[in-house]
């Protein structure tokens, strides 16, 4: 490495944002560019570690550890010390169509995995990573590159989100004639419409989505494949089909009083409120309301910080589980994901705004109860022990005595997905898992019909967008393999 005690001698910083009270009354990202130098001074913290589990990409006991996308993060890290910005930039694009988005949303396994981590805070692999990509944009230096040469054969992706987009992406550059459909008016999916502006702006997809076009990918929305387009024509007019149409059949809470109105699935509200945003269209308003989020993930998060723009008179956040850690636990070790306490930036806002963090843990909802016009007015919940064992499972019980009544006028469930609605996969007769998924092997992609693939979570279940992406660009190897007999796609 370019500073080889960098690690020793440089502290972690976390990169610079909006102040919560200002940020809160608008929809802009609330993240703040750090400057070259201390993006070189945090470069230079990188070590050479030897093997770089940063890039490692797998999975621990359920959870990511390292990133999918094997990230040549050592490689940038230094080129960025060495302020040789557009290499960096290259050895970032080898690995990742979408920097820009991973940069800005995901959880950042690579730093929980990272070397330095085990004994002092981890590399800002994540701060690092979004600087080249913007930096990359800002200087003209990423530009339409569409392929030189065409195979003739042609491929249909079903979904726009980032597994569809890697897909499409990683094929048009092995140059098969593309076309992503999206039943939606934007292309995107969840990039769009699940993840709020303040987080990721609209601005920075449709940069990517209009760079992919004049490469020459075409989008087609406002089609529902099964619908607009049956199942048939599509595999009559393409050479192979790729369904990336991602997990949207929500979980929800079947108790006591769930049909009163004012209780609504966590993506339906955040989808009405960027709709509503991008084009003046009615939302799920939470302004005057007491507001409560059932589900304790990024969701229900976003969630929080939506409704506090909004203008809430209060939010809180259920979790089903206790508070996490300062430090990792022996059950936690490195290099897994570390389930430690965050302040997320929605919790940040909350506190500067109410006071404290705006999470209960270990909380159960029991029932909900309705005003004279079936609106809900309430909630009760009780407090929840949680037993560990020694094989690693937990039960839980509930405390007597712990009984509570909550005022809630707008309820927002957020507590995950149950696989992919069957409909698409139906009018394909592709065979679904157990879990409701498209039925077709990691690292193949193949489902029981030929010459339909899928992959994302779709295939793999609610995960993360650098899982999506990373499955995204393996289904189209494989699509390529197919279509051509062999493949130089990664």
């Amino acid at each position: 490495m370019g500073k080889a005690t960098g690690f020793l001698e440089y502290k972690r910083k976390k990169a610079p944002e909006r102040d919560p009270k200002v940020r809160i009354k608008d929809w802009n990202e609330y993240q703040l560019p750090f400057s070259e130098n201390e993006l070189k001074i945090q470069a230079a913290r990188c070590m050479d570690c030897g093997t770089p589990f940063c890039h490692t990409g797998m999975e621990l006991r359920g959870m990511p550890s390292g990133c999918p996308l094997y990230n040549l993060i050592p490689e940038w890290n230094d080129l960025v010390y060495q302020n040789r910005w557009q290499e960096a930039l290259e050895r970032l694009l080898k690995t990742n169509n979408f920097p820009e988005f991973t940069g800005r949303v995901c959880p950042a396994p690579c730093e929980g995995s990272c070397t330095v981590a085990l004994s002092d805070d981890p590399v800002a692999i994540k701060s690092i990573e979004k600087a080249i990509i913007d930096k990359g944009f800002q200087e003209g230096w990423i530009k339409p590159n569409p392929p030189k040469v065409r195979t003739g054969k042609k491929v249909a992706v079903v979904g726009s989100g980032p597994a569809g987009l890697a897909a499409a992406d990683q094929l048009n550059k092995a140059g098969h004639t593309v076309t992503v459909f999206e039943k939606d008016d934007r292309v995107g999916g969840l990039l769009t419409y699940g993840i709020p502006s303040m987080k990721l702006e609209k601005s920075t997809v449709d940069r990517r989505v209009n760079l992919l076009k004049q490469e020459g990918i075409t989008f087609v929305t406002n089609t529902e494949i099964g619908k607009d387009i049956s199942a048939e024509e599509l595999k009559e007019s393409f050479d192979a089909v790729l369904l990336c149409a991602g997990s949207q059949k929500h979980r929800d809470i079947l108790i006591e009083g769930r049909e009163s109105k004012g209780i609504y699935f966590a993506m339906d509200y955040l989808t009405k409120s960027i709709k509503g945003l991008l084009d003046g269209t009615e939302v799920i308003s939470a302004e005057g309301k007491d507001v409560i989020v059932i589900g304790g993930g990024d969701t229900g998060a976003d969630c929080v910080a939506t409704a506090l723009r909004q203008g809430a008179k209060s939010v809180v956040q259920f979790g089903k589980h206790e508070k996490m850690p300062d430090s990792r636990l022996e059950r936690n070790p490195w290099p897994e994901y570390p389930n430690t306490f965050k302040l997320d930036y929605a919790y940040e806002e909350a506190a500067a705004i109410f006071g404290e963090d705006p999470r209960e843990y270990l909380i159960q909802t029991k029932k909900f109860v309705a005003d004279e016009n079936g609106h809900v007015k309430e909630l009760h919940t009780v407090q929840m022990e949680k037993t560990y064992h020694e094989d690693g499972t937990y039960t839980m019980k509930e405390i007597p005595g712990t009984e509570k009544v909550w005022p809630a006028q707008l309820v927002l469930i957020a507590i995950g997905f149950t696989g992919t609605e069957p409909k698409l996969l139906d009018a394909f007769q592709v065979e679904k898992t157990s879990r409701n998924t498209a039925k077709a092997k990691y690292g193949q992609y193949t489902t029981n019909v030929e010459g339909v693939f899928a992959a994302g979570d779709m295939r793999r279940g609610q995960s993360l967008v650098v899982w999506a992406i990373h499955e995204g660009r393996e289904a189209a190897r494989e699509i390529d393999r197919y279509l051509m007999g062999e493949t130089f796609l990664p």
